[in-house]
């Protein structure tokens, strides 16, 4: 298996080259030559292991079609060592919850319970692999790494809980500052380990993932400092989110002819990326519902074909803030499988007229309707008062507490509901981790797991910068060199 930039770079790479690197050479980001495709053979192959014998067997199926430069065997005890229900609380790791009124036969939805691992994230799902792929990998070469990501909130605390300890491994995790809940700024900040670098920067989301881009695109930077990312830039943490949309799946179906839609709340476009590399690679998925907040990007591309980025002053503080996003870097991968890979015309809109204009329009573009009739995705929006709502919804008819950005998956879930195909919501994080808005919709705090009683009260470690690439890299320099 090879891989290729989104722009048009000519290198092809292997998977455990692009696990180290992040973004390609010409600021694109890989994706494989082709996708291996599952037949209904197979599919019925991975609907055993599913049931036989677990989550960790189907994530060594589905990831070793991806990766063919770990021996299988390394690869099976790397996946055997991250999905346990030590790690995950939970035997079935990504169970499936029916959202069901009393007296209906069938479930309204689903939810995909992907909030069980350290940190009460979906996060998890992936980042506890790609610590587990970062030790091996660098331990086998005799190398370390620093890892530079951008967080709006979750991605950060889950990249620290895995990587934390890690033979090689330092973390410098950009977040933008007083922007993230209590509960999640408390996960951060109150981890001490010396391998562990917060930086708080004095802007929004976007600003962190920008200076991200910059250090990355500054090879020999990157070359001296080895830096690599843990955003769903990095190609091998979106594979890992792959592997949960056919455990949805298979929860949801009883045999191979059914077809499933999945909702997901949607910020940097990396969560519903992974089940547009599921469909693509013959998951009976039918629909890929994208569910934005107040920051509304990626839903006015799908009713508009214009793509158009918010600057710092229009990016809303929201209540779902892990999708206080205007800037989806991920969009990327979809939009070049949208243009039929025309790596060039990927190239001007990302590497050039967005940068330059801070749009790009593809209305008139003829391929632009393959996003839905093709490619199977619809979208909607969500604000706080339709946050608070459904919550109580929810609560009130089936007697579950869900979070914010869940709730912004329900609501816009419930607008694109076919009765013929089960919908699945990507549940994104433990209500816990945004208290202020549960009490407010519900009067009431959520339970919080046990493990983090006092955390907010914790000492805490974090350095507040200006939004400055030059101070980021004078940074990072003084505590490597």
């Amino acid at each position: 298996m090879r891989y290729l930039s989104t722009r048009g770079h000519a290198d092809r790479k292997q998977f455990c080259e692009i696990l180290l690197e992040g973004l390609a050479p010409d600021g694109g980001l890989y994706l494989p030559e082709s996708y291996p495709q599952i037949g209904t053979e197979a599919l019925t192959r991975l609907r055993d292991v599913w049931q036989s014998q677990g989550y960790a067997a189907l994530a060594f199926e589905v990831l070793s079609l991806y990766i063919d430069d770990i021996p299988r065997d390394d690869l099976k005890a790397l996946c055997l060592k991250t999905y346990t229900p030590e790690v995950f609380g939970t035997q079935a790791i990504v169970p499936l919850k029916p959202l069901q009124a009393a007296g209906h036969a069938q479930p309204d939805l689903y939810l995909e319970a992907l909030s069980n691992g350290p940190t009460l994230a979906f996060k998890d799902m992936a980042m506890q692999l790609l610590g587990n792929l970062f030790e091996y990998e660098l331990g086998r070469r005799g190398e370390s790494l620093n890892i530079l990501g951008a967080t709006s909130g979750d991605t950060g605390s889950a990249a620290e809980y895995a990587m934390r300890g890690k033979a090689g491994v330092r973390v410098f995790m950009t977040s933008p500052n007083g922007r993230m809940s209590p509960f999640q700024q408390a996960q951060m900040f109150s981890l001490l380990d010396d391998n562990i670098h917060n930086i708080a920067i004095e802007g929004v989301f976007d600003d962190c993932q920008d200076l991200v881009k910059a250090v990355s695109n500054d090879l020999a930077f990157k070359r001296k400092y080895k830096i690599g990312t843990v955003n769903s830039i990095n190609w091998a943490r979106l594979l890992a989110q792959v592997v949960y949309y056919f455990a949805g799946y298979f929860q949801a179906t009883q045999n191979n002819q059914e077809k499933v839609s999945f909702t997901v709340p949607s910020g940097n476009f990396g969560n519903v990326c992974a089940g547009h590399v599921a469909r693509m690679m013959g998951l009976p998925i039918d629909r890929l519902v994208v569910a934005t907040n107040e920051n509304d990007v990626l839903d006015e591309f799908f009713k508009t074909g214009v793509y158009r980025v918010r600057g710092t002053n229009d990016t809303h503080e929201t209540s779902s803030p892990s999708m206080d996003i205007s800037k989806a870097s991920n969009f990327e991968r979809f939009v070049f499988d949208l243009l039929e890979r025309d790596a060039s015309k990927t190239q001007a809109i990302f590497g050039e007229g967005l940068s330059r204009l801070g749009y790009f329009d593809l209305s008139g573009d003829p391929r632009f309707v393959r996003a839905a009739t093709v490619y199977g995705f619809d979208s909607g929006r969500s604000t706080h008062a339709d946050r608070l709502k459904t919550i109580q919804q929810v609560f009130a008819h089936y007697g579950v507490v869900i979070d914010t950005h869940t709730a912004d998956g329900v609501k816009v879930a419930k607008e694109h509901r076919n009765p013929q195909v089960p919908m699945v919501v990507l549940e994104t994080a433990l209500p816990i981790k945004f208290a202020a808005t549960i009490v407010e919709a519900l009067g009431r705090q959520p339970e919080r797991p046990p493990q983090f009683d006092g955390i907010e009260s914790l000492p805490k470690r974090v350095q507040v910068m200006k939004c400055d690439v030059d101070l980021i890299k004078a940074y990072i320099r003084q505590h490597c060199d």
